[in-house]
């Protein structure tokens, strides 16, 4: 008897026509994502392509190494936005900010308004290398400060892939988790798939983003998923709606 197999969704399929997409990097010359407007274009057409009709970008700030200003990427957002219209691309584009947990970070809150995802959300990441000494009081004094901070890609911080408890301390500090798509095809290695599927079957994601940075991450969208269940994939997905402008 011959057995019949489902061959895997395309990750590109699942994306839906009315998508929001909350992470991305794609304001040119302003960090590591799109060089030039041309990047811009072409990575915002490709996205558009997909289905995504509203765009919340977010530029790395990090003491250092990417220091820009909320006036710096405003007005960098303004150009980009106008030039895109200029190419005939008219879409909700709006400019938040990806925010490395370190000491600048703390000054900034407690003293500037940050550039949230929308009122209090604001999205945040860790070094790759370690968790922040202090993370946990940075967490706590980011709650009192009035935000709601939106986890980026906890699946790939490998220092917590042993220790699993690390990421329920995480959501019990008040961090919400926010997947990055290209984790579920394999794009950062099969392990980092693998906890993906782990955190979405044990239901810890609230949200997706593309973390969309250069043409190879466009590419991605075209293969397969690597996990199992996609039904805790398109639940998260279809919570990207919370963030409509």
């Amino acid at each position: 008897m011959f057995t019949l197999f489902k061959s895997k969704p395309i990750l590109k399929d699942l994306i839906p026509d009315n998508h929001i997409d909350i992470h991305s990097h794609l304001l040119p010359g302003i960090d590591d994502g799109a060089k030039t407007f041309e990047d811009s274009l072409r990575l915002t057409q490709a996205l558009k392509n997909f289905g995504i009709k509203q765009f919340i970008t977010t530029p790395h700030i990090i003491q250092h190494i990417w220091e820009n200003t909320h006036d710096q990427i405003i007005a960098n957002k303004n150009n980009t936005v106008e030039a895109l219209r200029k190419s005939n691309i008219n879409v909700p584009f709006k400019a938040a900010a990806e925010y490395l947990m370190d000491d600048q970070f703390v000054r900034l809150f407690q003293s500037n308004d940050l550039l949230t995802l929308k009122d209090n959300y604001v999205l945040v990441e860790m070094s790759y290398i370690n968790a922040p000494i202090q993370l946990y009081s940075i967490l706590f004094d980011l709650r009192v400060a009035g935000y709601t901070p939106v986890l980026a890609h906890p699946e790939r911080y490998l220092f917590y892939h042993k220790n699993f408890s690390e990421y329920d301390k995480l959501k019990k500090a008040g961090c919400l988790f926010q997947l990055n798509l290209l984790a579920v095809v394999g794009y950062y290695g099969d392990n980092i798939a693998k906890i993906a599927e782990s955190l979405l079957q044990k239901g810890m994601y609230d949200f997706v983003g593309s973390d969309v940075h250069h043409n190879n991450h466009i590419t991605a969208f075209e293969q397969k998923l690597k996990i199992k269940d996609i039904n805790p994939l398109k639940e998260i997905i279809a919570n990207n709606q919370f963030f409509k402008f």
